[in-house]
């Protein structure tokens, strides 16, 4: 009996083939024979996995969001000297599209954001997605108000979704050229020197 460490493995397969196809042509290519092929498997285990072409895109829509936490909170993983600024700094250096992974991801991101402003399962799934991010963010500004750095008064749930809005306009604006890396780095400091600064304790 196939073990579940290697339905997990099978499963991630066929979804990064989805990802490659949709990175490069759009959602709208994706179908389960071209998956197939692109996955090296056969079509019927395509759908023993994931059913109908609905699914398989719905499958692989989850594969890639806990994908993308597991690398997000193994980038906050700090050092046992590293301050909550740094720590937020490298998890939101580590969402820019800086590398061909990272730059997948990103792109597969667009391809289903456009696809739900059509499909409402789609959308659904985007909507029920739970906020971690937007948590994990606020935590670390917590963090940060514990520590002093932070000011005491900082409503630290918008302050957070603010931040992450703001890095995914910088990662557009990464994909399209319009900015360098460094530029994108120095936007993201100021972003934290404002929040990470005492001078917006009210006094």
């Amino acid at each position: 009996m196939p073990r579940l460490a290697d339905h997990e493995q099978r499963r991630r397969q066929i979804a990064e083939a989805v990802w490659r196809i949709a990175s490069a042509r759009g959602l709208e290519d994706v179908s389960l024979r071209k998956v197939a092929a692109e996955a090296g498997v056969s079509l019927r285990l395509v759908q023993y996995y994931f059913g109908t072409r609905n699914d398989l895109l719905l499958g692989a829509l989850e594969i890639l969001n806990k994908v993308a936490e597991e690398h997000t909170r193994a980038e906050v993983g700090p050092e046992a000297d590293a301050t909550p600024r740094q720590v937020l700094r490298t998890m939101l250096v580590g969402m820019l599209p800086l590398d061909d992974e990272r730059r997948t991801r990103y792109l597969v991101y667009l391809a289903y954001f456009v696809r739900s402003l059509t499909d409402p399962d789609l959308a659904a799934a985007f909507s029920a997605a739970p906020p971690e991010l937007e948590r994990l963010t606020a935590d670390l500004l917590a963090w940060g108000q514990q520590r002093g750095e932070v000011a005491p008064d900082l409503d630290l749930l918008p302050e957070a979704e603010l931040l992450l809005s703001s890095v995914d306009g910088l990662q557009t604006s990464l994909i399209l050229g319009q900015r360098t890396p460094e530029a994108v780095f120095a936007l993201i400091d100021h972003q934290l020197g404002r929040l990470f600064s005492l001078a917006n304790v009210a006094t």
